[in-house]
């Protein structure tokens, strides 16, 4: 018999990150995840209300040059999958974290499924991949509020419903 899902993790960035996390606590289900030392986030110390574990060091050996590169590399380690949410309008922008998230995805073997959370058949789409690969522990990231304003609302409400329906269709 197949494991449900269980656990969300992500790295406490404003925009994404923070927004699936507190989706996936308002829906009843477990959350963590790795995240830079300090606490850091671009809109301060992350809140303590995410349980997230502090890495050694902000940057991965192998990515000294992206800001926060170890959070984001063990995150992808340590789940089944990797969600990337990424608004389309910003798919012809750098953004060296989201774009690290996907290398590291490649590397360790990580099924990786982009999205834009404005697609109005993102929910559907995302809960068939969810159930398909039998995920149990999904990493959830992309932009900070800063690089898409906005984000973070439509990210709360895609993934409310995503996660409301992963657990009545398993």
């Amino acid at each position: 018999m197949q494991e449900l899902f269980r656990r969300l993790v992500s790295g406490g960035q404003t925009g994404v990150d923070q927004a699936a996390l507190r989706a996936a606590f308002t829906a009843g289900l477990a959350i963590g995840g790795w995240c830079p030392p300090g606490r850091h986030s671009e809109g301060g110390v992350i809140p303590e209300i995410f349980p997230l574990i502090e890495t050694p060091h902000e940057r991965s050996e192998l990515a000294p040059d992206v800001p926060r590169s170890q959070r984001t590399e063990w995150n992808v380690r340590d789940s089944d999958a990797t969600l990337v949410l990424k608004p389309e309008n910003l798919a012809g922008i750098r953004d060296p974290g989201t774009d690290w998230m996907s290398t590291v995805a490649l590397r360790y073997q990580r099924p990786i499924h982009i999205c834009d959370p404005s697609d109005p058949d993102a929910e559907e789409k995302i809960v068939d991949w969810i159930r398909v690969l039998g995920i149990r522990v999904l990493n959830v990231g992309g932009p900070s509020e800063s690089s898409a304003p906005g984000i973070g609302d439509s990210t709360y409400r895609l993934m409310l419903e995503v996660l409301r329906g992963v657990v009545e269709r398993i």
